[in-house]
Formats: C-alpha cells, structure tokens, sequence
C-alpha cells in the first residue's frame, strides 16, 4: 500500500514571494509525505526575482515557480488539498474559496519581502530572513506525527508554529 501523501496550499495575496519559497521548502522537506502547491488572491502575474535567487542560493530548482490564482485549487479536478496556510496578512484575511474536504488551516504570517524598500542588499537580507522563518516553521510542521495526532491537537500545534517558532529563535 502506497503511503498517503497531504497535499498543502501556500496562500500569500500576490503569490509571489513568500507561498513560492514555502511551496519549494514544503517540497523539499516533506518530500515523499507532502505535496505543496501556492496560490494567491491576486497573483502579481510574476515570481519577485529575488525569491527565485533566494531559492536557487538554497540549491532549490525554480521550474515550477510561477504566480497563479487561488482559484486554479477550488475547481473540480482540482488536488484536494489537506491543509491550507496563509502566509501573509491580507490572505488571511480575506475570504477564501471553499476548499473541497474542509483542510485543516492556519495563518502562519510572515513579514512581506518584496514590499521593503532599500538597497538590493537590504531586500536580499528581507527575503532571506523570510525563507528563514518559512523553513523553521515548515521543518516543525513536517515533523508532526500528522497521522497519529487528533485534529484538534494537530490544529493546536498548527495554530502554535504560527504564532512561536520565530520568537524561539529571536
């Protein structure tokens, strides 16, 4: 028997920054037990340059990165998606499509790397920390024992990594 793998959508407004590297960092991390995917409310169209170099710094492969609506996931056909994340603000915020099987969710917010203004190396430093802080929270979140965790402990724990893993570190 194949193991189950959860599928997990990245929501960030624009998708492209913050749901882009955690979708890359999902993949990587929880390879073989997760299936990441981003989206956003309104796509900026493009992935912000410095999060494509931020990953490939990382040694991430950036082909699957592009800046997609939201609404690609909540269609028939769709992957039925096993836990939803906001990542910025303004996502979580808003009022999300209705996702198919009700995922389990979380706001995990992280500050907006595109959005510091500055030197390029004060933005390059943004979205480092960014990816810092997106790595530390998924690396918790992969080593749940998601399958054996009641839902509503495993909701506490999400609801956790969202509101202390960076102060741990801070």
């Amino acid at each position: 028997m194949a193991d189950l793998v959860y599928n997990v959508l990245f929501l960030c407004t624009g998708n492209s920054a913050r749901s882009i590297m955690a979708e890359a960092i999902m993949n990587r991390l929880g390879k073989g037990r997760f299936q990441a995917y981003s989206a956003g409310s309104m796509p900026k169209g493009e992935v912000h340059p410095i999060a494509i170099d931020t990953l490939k710094m990382m040694d991430y492969e950036t082909s699957f990165a592009r800046s997609k609506s939201w609404d690609e996931f909540a269609v028939d056909g769709a992957p039925k998606m096993d836990f939803v994340f906001t990542v910025c603000d303004n996502a979580a915020s808003e009022v999300c499509p209705v996702w198919p099987g009700q995922p389990m969710s979380a706001h995990w917010g992280i500050p907006d790397p595109a959005a510091v203004e500055g030197t390029e190396a004060e933005k390059h430093i943004a979205f480092d920390e960014a990816y810092s802080m997106l790595n530390r929270r998924i690396s918790i979140f992969v080593s749940l024992p998601v399958r054996s965790i009641d839902k509503l402990s495993l909701q506490k724990h999400l609801d956790e990594i969202g509101r202390n893993s960076d102060k741990e570190t801070a």
